[in-house]
């Protein structure tokens, strides 16, 4: 047995996912309180806002979402007649999703709340460190990337989250 311990609020990985979860809380909370409802779908309303159209499978790969919290908020957003569904001719199998007008408008009025609140985030970094920072998460991101294929198991256990 090793006397080697690993320190979680030194741990690379450990304090960014902490950081992510907490953005994304407070992010939730005004979306949540705004349209009632949660990550999954603000995230496929933002996907398809930027996007314009997407399947469910695309959106579950850009986002990095399990296809059943994909196949759940988009139920949720049919319900709620926020995003629609066009079958995919070629492919019976799949269908296109995008915002319908109602979902356009929500996405329309969370954007610049949305930028605003990223902007808080960042407000006290000058523009070089800000350009710092951005320039390490794309490195950041490749990195995690890179390792996460070398590990078809980590893709396994990932899809899974």
């Amino acid at each position: 047995m090793s006397d080697t311990k690993l320190e979680l609020d030194g741990f690379l990985p450990y304090r960014l996912n902490l950081l992510a979860n907490v953005v994304s809380q407070g992010l939730s909370t005004i979306y949540a309180e705004r349209y009632g409802f949660g990550i999954p779908e603000w995230r496929i309303i933002a996907t398809l806002g930027q996007f314009e159209t997407m399947t469910a499978k695309q959106i579950g790969a850009h986002s990095h979402m399990h296809k059943t919290k994909v196949s759940r908020a988009v139920g949720s957003l049919l319900q709620r007649r926020l995003i629609q569904r066009r079958i995919n001719r070629q492919d019976l199998r799949e269908a296109f999703l995008s915002l319908t007008r109602e979902g356009r408008i929500i996405y329309d009025d969370l954007v610049p709340v949305a930028q605003r609140f990223a902007a808080e985030l960042s407000a006290g970094f000058t523009p070089q460190e800000q350009a710092q920072l951005d320039a390490l998460l794309r490195r950041l991101t490749e990195s995690s990337h890179r390792l996460l294929a070398a590990s078809p198991q980590a893709v396994a256990e990932e899809v899974g989250d």
